[in-house]
């Protein structure tokens, strides 16, 4: 039986693990001009904001002569439009998150037999109804309920998307949790009701975050229904606010690419907040302890 010799290892040599391939620079590379492919329309977008005037075609490649008028048109036209964006996605998360998180505890914790997957079955028909169908019979409804051209119209309709996704998202992950730690708060005298808020609502933060987040970039980015539920201008989310600026004829673009720099900023710096809760919200249902 022969001894086993220890490698001596050179120092400042890096040692490979056996199998593990080198890394290629080519492979860098082409990363880098694929994010740069992704990102150049964000980049073309900022940089016609930054323009004095003119029209699109004619930018220079960088805003050497920047300047911030475009951003104060846009702010003194569609700064009222944003703040609308803002209340109906917040109320739209507020109410989708109200409705879908006791579903989903329901669903995930309580012994609901077939019934369950029926109840399943029926949310994820919902998510593929087309969103025209569903604008033109909220139209009808609202018609007759007078919720037409109310901020409360809107958050129902944009929550309509949130609740299915919402309820989908946390069941997995509520799913996950252990019942036995559930059951130690029945046995400790607790509730359903109690169970619920103290134990499962506490775990389940990375997935309330994420349905939360995605809810909000739901209605954030609604068009459609901003554009059949309303039919005034005393109430217009920034998506119908910025279709109504684009016209046939556009000849300074610098206002209108300002304030869509303004409407990417919420979503941006939500995603950029929240990455690591998404990442453990989207992925902690997909193992079940």
């Amino acid at each position: 039986m022969s001894a086993v010799v220890p490698t001596r290892v050179q120092p400042g040599v890096e040692v490979r693990p056996a199998g593990k391939a080198p890394r290629r620079p080519v492979y860098t590379v082409i990363g880098i001009l694929i994010l740069a492919f992704m990102l150049f329309p964000l980049y073309w977008m900022v940089n016609v904001s930054l323009q004095p005037a003119g029209n699109a075609v004619a930018t220079p490649w960088f805003p050497f002569d920047f300047s911030l008028r475009g951003y104060t048109t846009a702010i003194s036209e569609q700064g009222r439009n944003l703040v609308t964006s803002l209340l109906i996605s917040l109320g739209a998360v507020v109410f989708s998150l109200l409705i879908a998180t006791p579903a989903a505890y329901a669903m995930a914790h309580f012994k609901l037999g077939r019934w369950a997957t029926v109840v399943l079955f029926g949310i994820l028909v919902t998510q593929m109804v087309p969103g025209i169908v569903v604008a033109n019979a909220l139209y009808s409804a609202y018609s007759d309920l007078g919720l037409l051209n109310t901020l409360g119209g809107l958050i129902l309709a944009d929550s309509a998307a949130g609740i299915p996704f919402s309820i989908i998202l946390m069941r997995a992950f509520m799913g996950s949790i252990p019942t036995s730690i559930v059951e130690a708060a029945y046995v400790d005298g607790a509730g359903h009701v109690r169970a619920f808020f103290s134990i499962v609502l506490p775990m389940s933060r990375n997935a309330l975050i994420t349905a939360g987040l995605f809810t909000f970039l739901f209605a954030w980015g609604d068009f459609l229904f901003a554009l059949t539920l309303t039919t005034t201008a005393d109430l217009r989310p920034i998506t119908l606010g910025l279709y109504t600026y684009v016209g046939s004829f556009v000849a300074d673009w610098s206002p209108i690419m300002a304030t869509a720099v303004l409407s990417s900023l919420p979503a941006i710096a939500l995603l950029v907040l929240a990455q690591r809760y998404v990442a453990a919200g989207v992925t902690g249902g997909a193992v079940k302890s």
